[in-house]
């Protein structure tokens, strides 16, 4: 008979709990290396399930590394990121195969993840939160601050290599997302004209809405050093700015991931300007919003099967807002606040698949 107490069975899993965020950054680390190399690439030019000597023959192991190999893809497979298939008359055997999270890596693809994974765990941005507890004592305005002491914004922009990486893992997120919510929120950009993108980037996220309603007439609005040396279309244009100075004129405005970098009182600023670069609601201005919105309502989030990944994700990025650039991700409540500290009237949120959210604030 069984005669371990229920205090002892939520002492162990506690002590098991403990163990894997311990270990969490494992986790990512494994990510990082099968991308390094090139392991979701391989498996898509092999086309069909790979046994594990035909990977590290791949991969031009050397024959000591073929069981780390196994105990790496072992987790990978355990985490989701690849799966196994029987091979052979007798099944004896077990084939690699890529799953939807890791058709995502494949860097031949225009979707590719491959460059978020290699540029949020590259070390110069992991190694600012090893100063989190000395940051919470401190007076430096983020971590990355007290680790590198200067703001992440100005690393990327004296940094054209690391500003690269930034960029390209940014499009790489848009090309993702805008070709899934776009059919979910089409009513977004039902009747407006013109468009202007705020820290649009290379205009990966403009693009991808011009696509779908071609009548648009899209300006994506960045620092000049990044829109410098790129060319627009016949309607796409770049342009040079400051979003805290102006924002060109436009029924719309379009932020895809850009508050939640910023603080409350730098969003106020952001926002007002936005308000000041639109038409009145009558004539259908507006500010639309994709980000995410951290949902509290217990009820609601029991509703959804994968809640638990998306809150998670969510929170997540919270912390890393925190640590690298002094923004957050928000609540409905949060959101709400800053809308009207910013002289808006109204605002919608149309949720769609994954962490993130339309939201259309109205003047």
């Amino acid at each position: 008979m069984d005669s371990t107490s229920q205090e002892e069975i939520e002492l162990i899993q506690a002590h098991t709990h403990i163990w894997k965020y311990a270990f969490e950054y494992a986790s990512s680390m494994s990510l990082k290396c099968v991308v390094e190399l090139g392991i979701p690439d391989i498996l898509h030019s092999h086309g069909k399930p790979m046994t594990l000597s035909t990977l590290a023959d791949a991969l031009s192991l050397p024959s000591g590394r073929v069981d780390p190999l196994n105990r790496l893809m072992r987790f990978m497979v355990h985490s989701g990121f690849f799966a196994t298939q029987s091979l052979g008359e007798n099944q004896e055997q077990q084939g690699y195969i890529l799953t939807a999270t890791s058709r995502l890596l494949v860097k031949v693809n225009s979707n590719t993840m491959a460059s978020v994974v290699l540029f949020m765990v590259d070390p110069f941005l992991v190694s600012s939160l090893h100063t989190l507890s000395t940051w919470f004592q401190g007076s430096e305005s983020t971590p990355f601050a007290a680790a590198h002491g200067t703001k992440v914004w100005n690393v990327l922009e004296q940094n054209p290599e690391f500003g690269k990486k930034f960029h390209d893992a940014m499009a790489n997120d848009s090309c993702v997302l805008m070709s899934v919510i776009l059919n979910e929120g089409k009513g977004v950009f039902n009747n407006l004209k013109s468009l202007v993108d705020v820290g649009g980037g290379t205009g990966t996220t403009a693009h991808a809405v011009v696509g779908a309603f071609p009548h648009l007439d899209c300006m994506v609005l960045d620092l000049p050093n990044v829109v410098a040396d790129l060319q627009g279309t016949a309607n796409v244009v770049f342009i040079g700015g400051d979003m805290f100075e102006s924002i060109p004129r436009a029924d719309a405005v379009l932020m895809k991931f850009i508050l939640h970098d910023w603080s409350d009182k730098d969003c106020v600023r952001i926002l007002k300007r936005c308000r000041e670069a639109i038409p009145s609601r009558e004539q259908g201005g507006k500010v639309i919003i994709i980000d995410a919105v951290i949902e509290e309502d217990k009820k609601k989030k029991q509703e959804a099967e994968d809640d638990s990944i998306i809150t998670e994700t969510q929170l997540l990025f919270d912390i890393m807002m925190m640590a690298f650039v002094d923004g957050k991700e928000r609540t409905e409540k949060e959101w709400e606040k800053l809308f009207i500290d910013s002289g808006f009237t109204d605002y919608k949120i149309t949720r769609v698949q994954g962490f993130r959210s339309f939201i259309e604030v109205y003047p």
